[in-house]
């Protein structure tokens, strides 16, 4: 007797269940793109106890005929792909044929559809075909997933709880909404609404219905192209940060993708702008020629290959860059008004405030811009921190000998001594490290460092490029350097620390050694060890000359480390907090 068999098709449905299957969001995120396939304008996800119980989606798509709706279920058929020229075409969300087939292996499921004049229902359960009749002629389709794993009890005892089904659901609905702006999506649980966008096909209205109108508000619009690729979405401001990478919205040919690469790129292109434990909020739409990307490298089809991906993350680095570096980042202060808690005497009342309170809001995303934020590609090199250049500080004093403050016409400003030297100095350096000619000084008295043998050989092994730096540097006895000259940008004074500093940066990062990344370190290091210290009494002179210095780089608004330098209080937000206005 033979060992080796064709499993049924109800088991191998079951096992790819297994790779498209992980939770109740790649059901909701499985269906949705079935009803993205199908041009519906209008989609609906209805879950029960975060989808454990029970998942809905309902679409005004083009619906199917009553062979194609029992054909669905049938593993590996689809009517997206037909012949194998068709893989390097893609243009559809789904194309595998599995999703449907695989869910209905492992639940119950109820298909409403309808194509033309006639409506078709169809009900299987654990695979099998339970029954199929004709429903109600409403084009689109309508399929209900309920008990969910019940004929694979170890994939049940897997589900999370009830909350944490829930968040993924909307994380992943709010994304696929961004991405695709010109439909309206709604997502309830238990009958409660916790997801709504209007489809007006308006990216930044999108992600202000999503987000909230603050976080639009301060988004910056990014454009731009080469050869290959086009790019184009939304970036926000050092201010609007997040503590993970949830928030990085990669949609390449209206696909939403996980790329390490392209998150890398957006990332760090906010060097410098922002802590490393935090991350910003960016949505960026890539389109390409399909023959350049490979998205049939996972079940999910979110993890995709990428031809030319340097040509990629450059451009996406550039401009988002350029975006940052012409704009004023200033963080404002803002007052949050205080509510005080109501009391209603009934639910209508109840409702009735809910309702205005929404108007409300809606009225304040009407009255944004959308508009505003806008980038004129051809003038970003022209205008590059002009804004912070004109708004005219006067220095008047000096609090906890940490804060300067200043003022103009518009406010008050808080500026923090320790950043913003911290930011001078950085600059200072990296430009100094960067120049092609080195300008270098005799020292009277050469210093002297004796190392282990094991850094002594580390040393030595980059001798040339401690020489690049402007170091002269030579043996002096076992395991000993003698250094008899240095660059004439360390801080008088500091030369000894200083060049201790930068050949320990050398021995910490000996296994991977990179220029550029090093020369980052040194100016980040140095800026931070040579700067002004909070508690560091100075005078009022010495404050003007720092902000005269600090309007002068690239970035004024951030220290190397991403804190920012210069806080506003506008006028309005004073009176406020000093109920001189009192709305």
């Amino acid at each position: 007797m033979t060992k080796i068999r064709v499993m049924s098709e109800n088991l191998a449905n079951k096992i790819a269940a297994g790779e498209v299957v992980e939770k109740c969001a790649s059901i909701v995120k499985e269906l949705v793109e079935n009803s993205i396939d199908a041009h519906a304008n209008v989609i609906k996800v209805s879950l029960k106890e975060g989808g454990i119980k029970e998942i809905m989606v309902t679409d005004d798509g083009v619906g199917m005929e009553k062979e194609d709706a029992k054909l669905a279920f049938l593993r590996h058929a689809t009517s997206k792909i037909y012949k194998d020229d068709d893989l390097f075409f893609i243009n559809t969300l789904g194309f595998r044929g599995e999703a449907l087939p695989s869910i209905a292996s492992v639940s119950e499921v109820v298909l409403k559809t309808c194509a033309t004049d006639v409506g078709t229902n169809v009900h299987i359960k654990g695979g099998a075909l339970l029954d199929v009749s004709s429903s109600d002629a409403k084009k689109g389709t309508s399929i209900k997933i309920t008990n969910l794993f019940y004929n694979t009890p170890a994939r049940l005892k897997y589900l999370k709880s009830e909350q944490s089904e829930l968040q993924n659901c909307v994380s992943y609905l709010e994304k696929l909404a961004i991405s695709k702006p010109q439909i309206s999506f709604s997502l309830e649980n238990d009958d409660k609404i916790l997801v709504k966008t209007s489809g007006s096909g308006n990216l930044l209205k999108t992600i202000n219905e999503i987000y909230g109108l603050n976080v639009a508000k301060n988004m910056l619009e990014i454009k731009g192209s080469n050869d290959d690729f086009d790019i184009r979405g939304f970036v926000c401001k050092p201010e609007i940060l997040r503590s993970n990478r949830n928030h990085i919205i990669t949609i390449v040919n209206d696909r939403i993708v996980k790329n390490a690469e392209l998150n890398k790129a957006i990332n760090d292109a906010y060097y410098t702008y922002k802590p490393e434990s935090k991350y910003p909020i960016v949505v960026i739409c890539i389109d390409t020629d399909p023959t350049l990307i490979d998205v049939n490298i996972h079940p999910t089809k979110q993890d995709i290959k990428l031809s030319k991906i340097n040509v990629l993350t450059e451009l996406i680095g550039n401009k988002i860059k350029d975006a940052l570096y012409q704009n004023l980042l200033i963080k404002n202060v803002s007052v949050t008004k205080e509510v005080a808690p109501v009391t209603y005497e009934n639910k209508e009342e109840q409702t009735i405030s809910n309702i205005k309170e929404v108007e409300s809001v809606y009225q304040q995303s009407m009255e944004f811009d959308y508009q505003d934020v806008s980038i004129k590609e051809d003038e970003t090199h022209k205008e590059k921190n002009e804004a912070i250049k004109t708004i005219d500080l006067k220095t008047v004093g000096i609090a906890h000998a940490t804060y300067i403050m200043a003022q103009n016409d518009e406010g008050i400003y808080l500026i923090d001594q320790h950043a913003a030297q911290e930011r001078i100095n950085y600059e200072k350096y990296l430009k100094a490290l960067q120049e092609e000619k080195v300008f270098t000084t005799d020292m009277l008295f050469p210093i002297k460092i004796e190392y282990s043998p094991s850094e002594y050989l580390t040393l030595k092994e980059q001798n040339n490029f401690i020489t690049s730096l402007g170091f002269q540097i030579e043996e002096f006895g076992i395991n000993t350097i003698l250094v008899k000259a240095h660059p004439t940008w360390l801080l008088a004074g500091h030369e000894e620390e200083s060049i201790r500093k930068i050949f320990d940066l050398i021995l910490i990062n000996k296994n991977n050694f990179d220029r550029v990344k090093y020369n980052e370190k040194i100016a980040i290091t140095l800026a931070c060890k040579m700067s002004i210290k909070a508690n560091m009494r100075i005078t009022l002179d010495d404050a003007d000359r720092l902000l005269q210095d600090l309007v002068k780089c690239d970035n004024p608004y951030n220290c190397p480390h991403g804190r920012p330098t210069i806080i506003k209080f506008t006028i309005y937000e004073l009176e406020k907090m000093f109920k001189r206005v009192m709305n």
